[in-house]
């Protein structure tokens, strides 16, 4: 993969069908592989040791938007934050 690969894609889902997308991830996260493809681009990441995790929320009356991103380099010797988030349901 050269550096300059890109992946994008926006659509509305029930809340099914995002729960197996997350699923997606994290069995992709276990495996150490995930793999994003959708008409014609496909990507393939491979996803191990320290990452890089932020988790932003806002909310602006009705109007809900929770955004995860997850980021890292493919050859790392970053350590662990110490710093620590609760997320429950």
């Amino acid at each position: 993969m050269s550096q300059d690969d890109k992946f994008e894609f926006e659509s509305v889902q029930d809340s099914q069908t995002i729960q197996k997308y997350l699923q997606a991830l994290q069995d992709g996260f276990a495996q150490g592989r995930i793999v994003l493809h959708s008409e014609g681009s496909e990507i393939c990441l491979h996803p191990r040791g320290f990452m890089k995790f932020q988790v932003s929320v806002k909310k602006k009356g009705s109007e809900n938007k929770l955004s995860v991103k997850f980021a890292w380099k493919d050859k790392s010797d970053e350590s662990p934050a110490s710093s620590t988030i609760s997320i429950t349901s």
